[in-house]
């Protein structure tokens, strides 16, 4: 009998055993349906080369905080899709979050834990290594990095130029590079487009300038510069309704290594590492009256800093007189990748007396970084003469200078009275002579502007001026053609080649001529030099047949680089005659 009921317990026993596993299977289960995962689409990558971090849930992901990934990484695009599931008669519901990230640097990277709606993603690992160089020509989009100096110093400016090269049509785009440690990359100035032809292909260039300063000596790394964008596909019209493929476009520079050095412990201070420092005077003081004010200006070029680091101009102290200043105006620009900035400072010099005045010139102490070495700019004294003022500066006077300086101004009188007297005879011959010479003197001095005189009179009469142009063809002398004169000299030109369109150029080129050409089929008419004509040929095919600009603007300055050739006497631009482009010229 108890082993009857020990069975009959175990028959019921058995299905309650049974349903209390499957309850716990079905609770461990249902976390397991709620899990979080994330995964990135490649554990390896190149930069420039983006990576995308998916995430996986059944909650609603939502917009979670991006801000933990922009330590290392830039947050390209995010994508949300829903996917919904039926297994075993269950409906089963996700959300998939894809966000595109573009690694900052190389080396070992961790993308880090999101967290949204009490879930938190793991942790995950990214090798990132350096992107092969782009081969200039035959890539569609290439970086170049331009630094103004590789060894700089201690708190010198260095100039940083981007240069980005694209050679389709961009929907959108962004160029970035990451300051390096230790220190600051501050953006100035306004991107610069243009168009380049590269190993025969055509890009479009956007420049873009840096300057960086470094806090520390030491080596300082660079960051490559990135640049990620949309290309547009597809014609003019699909491009501008939307209709193309677009597809990635991406790029990345290479990184520069500095060389910062200390600053040198015999440099002067104020600490100014420049790599040029020119002072002159813009304008001079004149017409001095005592006390009334009389002003000056005063210019510093310098090549290698910024207006933020340069001291101010300093105000020379003038014995005998006040000095007051006005503040200093900066004008900042680029010569190629170095920074230069011009300081201009206005100065009123009010003297004290009537007399002279010296003028100390303003000094300057910098570092030459080129040659690494202490340099002092200075400008030189001057030496004014100061009018009697009126009121009460009438009988004011300015001190004396020392007694070497007035030794040095004066005409030496002592020199006179040390001189040994000779006999009378002997200098009453002394005298003779010095007489001779002194009407020698005047002789050579009357013959030497006699000549001067005829040749100037000469030459009017070869422009037909003066009293001698109706008589010169009588004298054998080549007389110039009068009428008008050139409208255009060949600054516009090489200005026009640069910077100015083909009309623009076509117009500089028929203003060369006098009268100017009415068109260019009359100045390739008037025109002597073979490769003249040319290259005149290759501007108007250029501009109205199939021809190619920049192979024409190349033709143009080599055939023009020094001056235009004129046909002899006759030959006709428009109905005149073209004289020589610098009459009276080799």
């Amino acid at each position: 009998m108890p082993l009857r009921r020990q069975r009959a317990h175990g028959i019921v026993r058995m299905p309650v055993v049974a349903l209390l596993v499957l309850l716990s299977l079905l609770v461990c289960a249902a976390p397991a349906l709620a899990e979080t995962r994330a995964w990135l689409d490649r554990s390896r990558t190149v930069l420039g080369q983006p990576v995308v971090l998916n995430i996986e849930s059944s909650k609603d992901i939502g917009q979670p905080d991006m801000t933990p990934l922009q330590r290392d990484f830039d947050v390209v695009d995010t994508s949300s899709s829903r996917q919904v599931e039926m297994v075993n008669g269950r409906i089963n519901r996700s959300t998939l979050l894809a966000i595109t990230l573009q690694p900052r640097r190389t080396g070992e990277l961790t993308v880090p834990p999101l967290e949204f709606q009490g879930e938190r993603t793991p942790p995950l690992g990214l090798r990132v290594a350096d992107a092969p160089a782009a081969q200039p020509g035959s890539s569609n989009a290439y970086i170049e990095t331009e630094v103004d100096d590789l060894t700089p110093y201690v708190q010198q400016t260095v100039g940083v130029t981007l240069r980005l090269f694209y050679a389709v049509p961009l929907v959108s785009g962004q160029l970035d590079m990451d300051p390096p440690k230790g220190t600051s990359l501050q953006r100035v100035g306004d991107d610069v487009q243009s168009t380049k032809e590269v190993n025969g292909r055509r890009y479009n260039v956007v420049e873009r300038r840096f300057l960086l300063v470094p806090d520390r000596s030491g080596t300082l790394t660079l960051p490559a510069a990135r640049f990620t964008g949309r290309a547009a596909g597809g014609g003019f019209f699909d491009s501008m309704l939307g209709m193309g493929q677009r597809s990635e476009l991406n790029a990345v520079g290479q990184s520069q290594t500095l060389h910062v050095q200390p600053q040198p412990d015999q440099a002067r201070q104020p600490w100014l590492p420049v790599s040029d420092l020119r002072l002159r005077y813009a304008t001079a003081p004149r017409d001095l009256t005592a006390g009334q004010a009389s002003s000056f200006v005063v210019q510093a070029t310098v090549r290698g800093a910024t207006r933020t680091q340069l001291p101010d101009l300093p105000i020379p102290d003038v014995q005998g007189a006040q000095v007051f200043a006005e503040p200093a105006t900066y004008e900042e620009r680029f010569d190629g990748a170095t920074p230069v900035v011009e300081v201009t400072r206005k100065y009123s010099l009010v003297p004290n007396g009537a007399g002279k005045l010296v003028l100390p010139g303003l000094k300057m102490d910098w570092w030459d970084v080129k040659a690494d070495q202490a340099r002092t700019s200075a400008l030189p004294d001057m030496t004014l003469q100061v009018a009697r003022g009126a009121g009460s500066f009438a009988n004011a006077t300015l001190p004396q200078a020392a007694p070497a300086q007035a030794a040095e101004d004066a005409p030496a009188p002592e020199a006179r009275t040390q001189a040994i007297p000779m006999p009378n005879a002997g200098g009453d011959l002394s005298r003779g002579a010095g007489n001779a010479r002194i009407w020698m003197l005047f002789a050579v001095l009357f013959a030497l502007l006699w000549l001067l005189t005829l040749g100037w009179m000469l030459w009017r009469a070869r422009t037909g001026q003066g009293p001698l142009s109706r008589i010169a063809p009588a004298l054998g002398l080549p007389v110039a053609a009068t009428g008008p004169r050139p409208t255009h000299g060949l600054p516009d030109l090489r200005k026009a080649l640069d910077a100015g369109t083909l009309e623009e150029v076509a117009e500089v080129l028929r203003g060369m001529a006098a009268p100017p050409a009415a068109d260019l089929d009359r100045l390739t008419e008037a025109l002597a030099d073979p490769a003249q004509r040319a290259a005149v040929d290759a501007l108007r095919r250029a501009r109205w047949a199939d021809g190619d600009g920049p192979a024409a603007r190349a033709r143009l300055r080599d055939a023009f680089a020094r001056g235009p050739q004129w046909k002899a006497q006759g030959a006709k631009a428009g109905d005149a005659q073209l004289p020589p482009l610098y009459p009276g010229g080799d």
